[in-house]
């Protein structure tokens, strides 16, 4: 559930740009270029000495000779030479097959943004963005982020300040790649007799390998996950899975993330502020630590019954099935028990859900939900090149005009090597005024026999981060698709994780599939009921998540596994002694640090603009100004004045803790 950035992250935003372009042959549309791990260094080190023949020709601007509209378009050109092999990079190094190619991509994105540094703290540079000024508004948004990024790589600061802080950045982009390729690699497999795994689906022990034993090798993947923790009906089993789930990373990712921590501290020191923090949040929609403490305040008092409410429901399930009166409900039940009740009070069963919601079919009713809501057609196009046989690809057509907007992949299924998580990779931004298209890459880890119920959610979410980058047409490639506030950009994707339960969205899956059995209005409120149910565990645990971040970046950090203990030891389930949940908190280190209430920010802003839709989340006329008052604008606009447009009011919180109470 989150944006992918690649290198040069501030000042190049969320886009990449390659040679094809809207007067491209239509089967070159969508095509982007993925070296050789062998021939990335020659590219890698070309590129570089181009962008640096780019930064010189626009540094030799004369001062009397300086128009905003000329600057624009040399930057926006710079921007999209620089993603043309930043962005492909980007994701090869958290999805290439070849670990070669992930390696050689890795050391080139580290290069690529060792060179924001570079050109963001030359003050000639600095001096000819300073003297534009732009003729509309769209013009001066474009040069305020610019020189904000200049500000935030150091501009204003000494110049010994300047030179650590380029050692700063360095070292945190190192490190991080360190931590996630931890992650990523992982290749840790557990052993268990059949009698261990009694109650988990036979259609996935059936893909597991066996040791010579006899007993399954089971991995540490979200598949693995779900289908331990949900299904295994032994404790012990679900307990030894979870320790080893959140342990992933290791203790060296600890070491590391004490040590991004600390130069964290450093760089907001560097800058005279307080914590890192109030360094990251001074351009955020909160602005400030205040406001997000606030808010994450609100919240947490919002879900403090609530939580304990759905805590002893889930205990006493537990005595129930167990026969202990006395039985405690620890964190690896959860799951368990959850999917329990669910089956008991909405007839809800992960493998029966999944069997409602087969995989082909299930990407077909998204991808007509969302062609019929925004106006779109969508065409596999197998001509585009692929890394690896799961993945798919498709060209995006506009409904009603038949031109070509954009392209992008699917890569659903899980693999060694690959990104854990959700995400999605926006691999090349839109760009008007060069005539770019844009590209994004939808990179999951679902099981391969249908989708359970948080499945589904997560693959609307996910697409609406697709469709946030896709549909977008904005004018300059720094402002494009997902390229927005941090706490603003999970907005389109949580609007759009509400869809899949709606009675009007559901009737449309037989379209996509007309063999499948048909999904009846009742399973579709007990699905929605069951979505629901539980909530107060999850807001809780979100807004944990969002504390624990914060006080990693406040004034003083602590050691991360030592915060996150004492933390969770006051939350009603305690910790679990054993485990290291930072080591994999890979959000930390991968945009969202001091960032991670962004999630449920942006939800209260989703929830917000849903009530737009009333009572039909299918009416087309409704999606259409959506797509064009804010999936289109990306971030040329700012986003709570998109979202007033949208709403032809102020938005408010009103949805969010409505939903937090369990009303809908």
């Amino acid at each position: 559930m989150r944006i992918v950035l690649g290198g040069l992250l501030l000042a190049l935003g969320a886009g990449m740009a390659v040679s094809a372009s809207a007067a491209a042959p239509a089967q070159l549309r969508g095509a982007f270029d993925i070296p050789a791990g062998e021939q990335i260094p020659a590219r890698c080190e070309a590129t570089l000495q181009s962008l640096r023949a780019h930064v010189a020709a626009l540094e030799a601007i004369p001062p009397g000779k300086v128009s905003a509209t000329t600057l624009l378009a040399g930057w926006n050109r710079f921007i999209l030479d620089a993603y043309a092999i930043a962005g492909p990079l980007g994701l090869a190094a958290e999805t290439h097959p070849d670990k070669a190619t992930r390696a050689a991509a890795e050391a080139c994105t580290l290069k690529l943004s060792a060179f924001d540094s570079e050109y963001l703290q030359s003050e000639a540079l600095f001096r000819v963005v300073k003297a534009a000024q732009g003729n509309d508004a769209i013009e001066r948004n474009a040069l305020s982020r610019i020189l904000e990024d200049f500000e935030s790589r150091g501009i204003g600061l000494a110049p010994e300040r300047r030179a650590r802080l380029r050692e700063i950045f360095a070292r945190i982009d190192l490190l991080s790649q360190e931590f996630n390729r931890n992650v990523r690699d992982a290749s840790t497999q557990l052993a268990y007799s059949a009698q261990a795994l009694e109650g988990v689906p036979a259609s996935y022990l059936e893909r597991l390998a066996k040791d010579s034993n006899g007993n399954y090798l089971v991995g540490l993947d979200y598949p693995d996950r779900d289908a331990v923790l949900v299904n295994a009906r032994s404790e012990e089993t679900r307990k030894r899975f979870f320790i080893e789930f959140q342990r992933r990373g290791g203790e060296r990712n600890l070491a590391i993330l004490n040590e991004v921590n600390a130069l964290r501290k450093e760089l907001a020191a560097l800058f005279d502020q307080p914590s890192f923090a109030a360094w990251q949040l001074r351009t955020s929609m909160a602005g400030s630590p205040a406001s997000v403490d606030r808010f994450l305040a609100d919240m947490q008092n919002a879900t403090k019954e609530i939580e304990l409410a759905d805590i002893a429901l889930l205990r006493d399930a537990k005595r129930k099935a167990t026969g202990q009166a006395d039985a405690s409900l620890a964190r690896w039940d959860v799951d368990f028990y959850d999917n329990l009740l669910k089956r008991e009070r909405f007839s809800v069963d992960p493998s029966e859900v999944r069997k409602h919601f087969p995989t082909e079919p299930t990407v077909a009713w998204l991808l007509d939900v969302s062609s019929h809501l925004y106006g779109l057609k969508f065409r596999p196009n197998a001509q585009l090149p692929r890394w690896h046989d799961d993945v798919r690809a498709y060209d995006v057509i506009d409904g009603r005009t038949g031109q070509y907007l954009s392209s992008f992949y699917l890569d659903l299924f899980p693999r060694d090597g690959k990104y854990k998580h959700a995400a999605a990779f926006p691999v090349r931004p839109v760009s008007l005024a060069a005539g770019s298209t844009p590209v994004s890459v939808m990179v999951s880890n679902f099981s391969r026999d249908g989708f359970n119920q948080d499945e589904v959610e997560t693959l609307f979410h996910e697409f609406g981060h697709i469709l946030h980058g896709v549909l977008s047409q904005t004018r300059y490639a720094m402002e494009a698709g997902t390229a927005v506030r941090r706490d603003y950009v999970e907005s389109p994707s949580m609007m759009f994780q509400e869809w899949p339960w709606r009675p009007e969205v559901t009737r449309r899956f037989s379209m996509a599939c007309a063999s499948c059995k048909p999904i009846d209005a009742k399973l579709i409120a007990r699905l929605q009921a069951a979505s629901h149910f539980g909530k107060g565990f999850w807001f809780a645990r979100q807004n944990f998540y969002a504390r624990f971040d914060m006080a990693l970046a406040g004034p003083q950090p602590g050691e991360a596994l030592a915060v996150w203990r004492t933390l969770e030891a006051q939350t009603p389930l305690g910790t679990v002694d054993g485990t290291m949940p930072p080591a994999s908190f890979g959000h930390l280190l991968g945009g969202y640090a001091a960032g991670y209430y962004g999630y449920m920010w942006s939800m209260a802003i989703g929830l917000d603009m849903l009530t737009a839709f009333g009572k039909d989340a299918m009416n087309p006329k409704v999606g259409m100004r959506y797509r064009q008052t804010i999936l289109e604008r990306g971030g040329e606009v700012p986003p709570a004045e998109l979202v007033e447009q949208f709403l032809g009011r102020k938005p408010d919180n009103r949805a969010f803790f409505s939903r937090i109470a369990g009303k809908r």
